[in-house]
């Protein structure tokens, strides 16, 4: 896990829109903290803070301490609600931490060595067909990441969630099958290429065939003409 950041915050009285839409004005997000049975703590946020925060790779997987007065609640991001025209942060949610709550939470997979993949230098695609990995987990076990090593890997290997190694604690979600994570996928531009250039040969070939035919039409006619004159 990474370090954990510290975040300041302020306590807030109460909720609705109007409240949250003063602390907007004055540069601060609404939030709440809730969770292990205790009752929601609603604070605000400095805007400009939190966009740091929420600009880093990993913001729902990572805590955080949130400090009031002093005091630090040591939660996990869950939830943040976005404006619709300027996509900022209106509103986030906190979840208190626990040592024994297990979570759900997506780890983002990062693909390496992509220039040792004999199959990509050929032309090969990666067909990424999962960006992330559903765990289960408590928050202390929460992974930064997955990287997977393509060094080796030809046309037509996949890569499979029993590839990964996961770490005490934490346990896939998907439990049924050995599902996939990418496959290195045959290219198909330079065919589509190929059938549109003897396409386009078959069809010049007809238009001169109808030229020609033409010509001779033309010369028919002519020495009929000819003759009848």
């Amino acid at each position: 896990m990474a370090e954990v950041q510290t975040i300041a915050a302020a306590s807030r009285e109460r909720a609705g829109k109007g409240t949250a839409r003063a602390a907007r004005r004055a540069g601060q997000i609404p939030a709440v903290i809730y969770g292990n049975k205790e009752e929601p703590l609603l604070i605000t946020v400095d805007r400009t803070r939190l966009e740091q925060e929420l600009g880093k790779s990993g913001f729902f997987i990572r805590l955080l301490d949130v400090e009031i007065d002093g005091t630090a609640h040591r939660v996990l991001p869950r939830d943040t609600q976005y404006h619709p025209v300027t996509d900022r942060p209106l509103h986030v949610d906190f979840l208190r931490y626990s040592a024994d709550r297990k979570l759900t939470v997506e780890i983002p997979v990062h693909f390496l060595n992509e220039e040792d993949s004999p199959g990509l230098k050929s032309g090969g695609v990666l067909n990424v067909v999962r960006h992330a990995i559903e765990v289960l987990c408590v928050a202390d076990a929460i992974p930064d990441s997955y990287e997977i090593d393509l060094t080796g890997l030809e046309v037509g290997d996949s890569i499979h969630a029993s590839s990964l190694t996961l770490t005490d604690g934490v346990e896939l979600t998907i439990t049924d099958r050995d599902f996939t994570i990418a496959t290195i996928a045959a290219p198909t531009v330079m065919a589509v290429e190929e059938e549109e250039v003897e396409g386009e040969e078959g069809l010049e070939g007809e238009e001169g065939a109808e030229g020609e035919e033409g010509a001779e039409g033309a010369e028919s006619g002519d020495d009929n003409a000819e003759g009848g004159e």
